[in-house]
């Protein structure tokens, strides 16, 4: 046993109900995958590509909508080879499939209850095809990164919903969501090009094939001839041919796209069209080629208050005729509920409950049509009835892109922000739904009015200039009388959009379990027949998705709806959205935030010490606590701020012995002493070979813990000088405060990192002292990341009380060389601080080097000569102080060329976890890496010794310091 083995228990969660939740996932799937589907598949696919344990299953269960279904294992897809054996299998076994990539859909189209298939890990990538008018796009990619790379060619794509920043391109076809400002004309349907996908029997079709049909016709003879025979019947039809025409004159996502039968003229033309919005239901789409858009980047926005949701609505059109491109709508509990985001007005919050609002945007290709539209605008303006309940509201046309962007962030929010303010232990509905743009002010009215009969004080939001409008109920899963009073909404809602307004029931977010049972009631006997036929034609054997459009059960609606256990207060508000997951390092390796909450929440779950619940403890020490970075980029992407990272510190610390916390203090009180040392065995290092240190440091780590000793790693840079450069105190501009990681490791090139800051900084006319005394002091990063409290604690308020006298008590700024230790004394210090420290700390300014080299030495500074090409690699501390643009000015004026890849992200060597658990950090940077190795570039630049070496590792190439290169070039002739 180790030295200092964890306490396991610690993990097992203290408090729950008295009663387990009645959808706990029962004793009987303890041990997970049942055999013989465990075995099958494993010696179909390789063991590697099946999940069978009991928390894999757990973690794949809950996607961003109400419902939780559990599956009987998760296969990780990495090619079609997968996708065709996985389908083979269950035709022969009669068994269901479901596909799941982001996991983002609102109604549970990404769960199953039998073999779901993850689409996201090995799907992602993008082609930009010529100029970029097109682009080859992986289902796994998401929206954002694919608009990223596409914004260099000055295009974008249609689609743009929301959840841009997690959703990925197969959910946003096969559920042909839209957004913001898609519309009916820049959705997928009409602006995917083409596709290829995988139909349930196995046989594969590319649409853009010219032989494509007669490979079809041979392949699959019944479907052909299956999908031409609706097709007559339909077009036979005139009233049924106008009915489905009028139902997409709105935007519609409800049932499949019968006007595909109309719009094909082929079988494989009709399958291009039915595919987009079929949920998962007809085949696997695992390529899609997007007509894409101008990006048109003069944007003109405002945010307007009327007094109440039918005045916001009424105004609606006159922005449509005046020619926006989005007119978004708020609620009043909307804006409220958007101050926990940061950047929204915090006098939001004091907002009338009546008042409403509308996020209205032009953008246009030049400044003349700009100027036409904010002219346009200003006269619509003029015969509003505006209010200002609140001094931050201007309700006033703008340009400035970070005003534009709260404004956004506010509105993108809506389902999070709302979701999560909702009261603790209960579900959160998403409705979307359409009515002509017309009848929007009275269905706002109609939607208010049922609310309050039913009891519901939801939020309201929607892409206003298409009519389509989004609200949000919460209520408590596990008390029948409000999943009653639920059904009885639905029930009245559901007739209301039909019979009042002639609406579409989902408008963007697809049918889903949710309005399935309701599909007949929009659509008629006839339509929904033929989309039963549909089915029947293409998937015969019921293999795909089964109950997700299609469902007989007129309460199938009401089935699997999650509870909303209690967790810990940190986590408590997350409604599962995910959009955490595509900045989570360890989000292809084990656990993501949103899955490390739905793990706990499954915990609360059951009664305590179930054979479920041992099963999940056993399972998160490793694939929740170990292997979370610590970087709490997930706080940043979330838009409530859950910041999972602080929560697996806190696990980290309630694991700790008494004996390890005390070790851990210890090192911190001799500090100077360790420092020393460590700088000396890494100097030693230099004399040993790689492979015997890999061995000594590999047993030590099983002697004492794997957590806490870390593995020695090939290429870890030298030793750093003994002593830091000299500088005077007199006249010094700053005081430069270089970090323990640059006292103890050393720099590539000729000069250290910190004579290069002092050198650069005397440069440019700001010279800056390094204290005497800086030995045996550190941003307390160390304890903190590992949870060890009193460590914490001690270094602390050591460093903020030696900081406090070198600025001479925060007269002059404090100048830090890593941007994670700038953050750490910033920030991080804080709630570990005495009172009166507290106060100390409040009197610094802690600036990043990356900020005191852009703003205070460079227009100062002479370039000589520069380099060619230079890649960067911003920090995730970076993101959290908002320094990425320093970095990237600093390299700009040492480099002709400066790239940061599309796929950067945290690189996860987080100090020393890449050394504790190396595999986190090569899951973590294998995008980024293979982005940066595809080519050559004559520097490779960040601002953090460890993220370097990290890097360093991922790649193979040479990281350091931007301040490094910036000496360098400005260094005289």
């Amino acid at each position: 046993m180790p030295f200092l083995e964890p306490k396991p228990e610690a993990l097992r969660p203290a408090r729950r109900t008295e009663v387990p939740a009645p959808d706990r996932v029962p004793d009987r799937q303890a041990a997970g995958t049942p055999e013989p589907l465990r075995s099958e598949l494993s010696a179909l696919l390789g063991a590697d590509k099946v999940l069978t344990k009991i928390s894999d299953l757990v973690r794949y269960a809950s996607d961003a909508s109400p419902y939780r279904f559990v599956p009987q294992v998760v296969v990780v897809a990495e090619d079609i080879d997968d996708i065709s054996a996985v389908l083979s299998y269950a035709h022969g076994r009669s068994r269901e499939v479901v596909f799941r990539a982001a996991g983002t859909s609102l109604n549970g189209q990404a769960q199953g209850e039998d073999i779901l298939v993850d689409v996201r890990k090995h799907w992602a990538g993008i082609e930009v095809i010529g100029d970029g008018g097109q682009a080859r796009i992986g289902p796994g990619t998401t929206i954002l990164r694919a608009n990223a790379t596409l914004a260099r060619h000055g295009r974008v794509l249609g689609p743009d919903p929301a959840s841009a920043i997690a959703c990925t391109i197969g959910g946003v076809v096969a559920n042909n969501a839209s957004g913001m400002t898609a519309g009916t004309t820049r959705n997928s349907y009409r602006t995917v090009a083409s596709l290829t996908f995988v139909l349930p029997t196995g046989t594969v079709v590319d649409t853009a094939d010219p032989d494509a049909d007669a490979l079809l016709a041979h392949a699959e003879p019944a479907l052909c001839e299956g999908l031409l025979a609706i097709k007559r019947e339909i077009e036979a039809d005139r009233e049924l041919t106008a009915r489905i025409r009028a139902k997409y004159e709105i935007k519609n996502t409800n049932g499949y796209r019968l006007d595909a039968f109309l719009d094909g003229t082929t079988p494989v033309e009709i399958l291009r069209g039915l595919m987009v919005g079929s949920e998962g239901t007809f085949g696997f789409i695992s390529e899609v080629v997007f007509d894409t858009l101008p990006l048109d980047r003069q944007v003109t926005t405002a945010l307007l208050f009327f007094p109440s949701l039918p005045a916001a609505a009424a105004a609606v059109p006159l922005f449509n005729e005046a020619g926006a491109l989005a007119v978004e709508l708020m609620d009043g509990n909307t804006l409220r509920a958007s101050t926990s985001v940061a950047g929204v007005p915090a006098d939001w919050a004091r907002l009338p409950k009546a008042t409403a609002a509308l996020l209205v945007e032009f953008r246009a290709p030049d400044e003349a049509n700009q100027e036409a539209y904010e002219a346009a605008a200003a006269k619509v303006i003029e015969g509003l009835e505006l209010v200002a309940p609140v001094a931050s509201v201007t309700n006033a046309f703008t340009r400035d892109p970070k005003t534009i962007g709260s404004y956004w962030k506010a509105r993108k929010a809506f389902v999070t922000a709302v979701g999560g303010s909702r009261p603790s232990g209960t579900t959160l509905i998403t409705e979307d739904f359409a009515v002509p743009p017309s009848r929007l002010a009275d269905a706002c009215e109609a939607l208010l009015e049922l609310q309050t009969r039913h009891g519901f004080d939801a939020a309201v939001a929607g892409h206003a200039a298409h009519g389509n409008l989004h609200f949000l109920l919460a209520f408590d899963a596990a008390l029948p009388a409000d999943v009653e009073r639920y059904a009885a909404f639905m029930d009245d809602f559901c007739r209301l959009t039909v019979e009042r307004f002639d609406g579409s029931l989902k408008a963007e977010h697809a049918t889903g379990r949710n309005i399935a049972p309701f599909l007949e009631l929009e659509w008629g006997e006839k339509a929904t027949e033929l989309m039963w036929r549909t089915k029947q034609v293409i998937d015969p054997d019921g293999v795909l998705a089964p109950r997700i459009v299609l469902d007989r059960d007129p309460k199938a609606h009401l089935r699997g709806l999650k509870t909303i256990p209690k967790v810990e207060l940190i986590a408590d508000p997350c409604i599962e959205c995910g959009f955490c997951e595509p900045t989570c390092p360890s989000e292809d390796l084990t656990t993501t935030p949103r899955q490390r909450i739905v793990l706990r929440r499954e915990m609360m779950r059951q009664a305590s010490g179930s054979p479920v619940e041992d099963g999940l403890v056993e399972a998160y020490g490793y694939d929740a606590v170990d292997t979370c970075a610590g970087d709490s980029t997930c706080k940043l992407a979330c838009p409530v701020g859950i910041d999972t990272g602080a929560l697996m510190k806190d696990f980290r610390h309630a694991r700790h012995s008494p004996r390890e916390e005390k070790v851990a203090a210890f090192t911190a009180r001799n500090f100077k002493a360790v420092e020393a040392s460590a700088r000396l065995a890494v100097g030693a290092a230099d004399k040993i070979s790689d492979r015997l240190l890999t061995s000594v440091t590999r047993a030590a780590r099983k002697a004492v813990r794997p957590d806490l000793v870390p593995e020695w790693l090939p290429g870890i840079p030298g030793a750093a000088a003994r002593k830091l450069p000299r500088t005077r105190r007199a006249g010094a501009s700053a005081v430069y405060y270089p970090a323990c990681v640059n006292r103890i490791f050393g720099s590539p090139g000729d000069r250290s990192l910190p004579e290069a800051v002092v050198a650069v900084s005397a440069r440019a006319g700001r010279p800056v002292w390094i204290p005497d005394d800086v030995a045996g002091t550190c941003c307390a990063t160390i304890w903190h990341s590992k949870g060890y409290d009193e460590g914490n604690t001690v270094m602390a308020n050591r460093i903020v009380e030696a900081a406090w006298g070198w600025t001479a008590g925060g007269r002059l700024p404090l100048v830090v060389d890593a941007s994670s230790c700038t953050l750490g004394i910033a920030h991080e210090v804080v709630p570990y601080l005495t009172d009166d420290n507290r106060k100390l700390h409040r009197e610094l300014t802690v600036v990043d080097s990356l900020v005191w080299a852009a703003d205070e030495l460079l227009p100062h500074l002479t370039v000589h000569r520069t380099i060619g090409s230079a890649v960067l690699h911003p920090t995730c501390s970076m993101s959290h102080l908002g320094d990425e643009a320093q970095l990237r000015t600093v390299a700009e004026a040492c480099a002709d060329e400066v790239v940061v890849p599309d796929d950067a992200g945290c690189c996860a060597f987080a100090g020393d976890r890449g050394m504790l658990h190396k595999e986190l950090t090569e899951s973590a940077t294998h995008k980024e890496a293979a982005e940066v190795t595809a080519r050559t570039y004559d520097a490779h630049l960040s601002a953090n010794r460890m993220c370097e070496v990290g890097m360093d590792h991922a790649t193979g190439r040479t990281y350091y310091s931007v301040l490094l290169e910036l000496e360098r070039a400005t260094r005289p002739a």
